[in-house]
């Protein structure tokens, strides 16, 4: 499995080309934007820790770290929509990933069936911050797939 070094504190090589060093925070974990490669819709957000980060660069295949489980996830492993690695990119001091991805199955990555987790816009409403949802296509049942919770 791959191993990662520790980053550099000399600014000029941590920002250049070379080695991947990712600045994992006090937790192990690098934030991962993931948007689809074809069209650049933001699917989600999540968290890697090394291991899912290596896995993900060895096998192609999306892999994340889940703060509320403590475990190890391969996306889509339940529902099908596996997600593989199109691009991976690193942002300038290399603590968030961004993969580019292509999403097998329903082509939905939200657990709640839609094709991204951001599908719903913050509007304000007489003072108060409200949730609308702009995207209620669901592309599969979250039920039949995961089980009533």
């Amino acid at each position: 499995m791959i191993e990662f070094a520790s980053p550099s504190t000399d600014k000029a090589i941590l920002e250049d080309s070379g080695a991947l060093t990712p600045k994992f925070d006090a937790h192990g974990l690098v934030t991962a934007i993931v948007t689809d490669h074809r069209d650049g819709e933001l699917l989600m957000v999540a968290h890697m820790n090394a291991e899912a980060l290596a896995l993900t660069i060895e096998t192609g295949l999306a892999h994340y770290y889940s703060r509320s489980r403590k475990a190890l996830w391969k996306k889509g492993e339940s529902s099908g929509n596996m997600q593989s690695v199109k691009e991976i990119r690193v942002d300038c001091d290399q603590d968030a990933i961004w993969l580019k991805v292509e999403v097998a199955g329903h082509d939905a990555t939200c657990h709640t069936g839609r094709r991204s987790c951001f599908y719903r816009r913050i509007e304000l409403d007489n003072g108060e911050a409200k949730t609308v949802i702009i995207d209620d296509h669901r592309h599969f049942d979250p039920d039949s797939v995961y089980g009533k919770n």
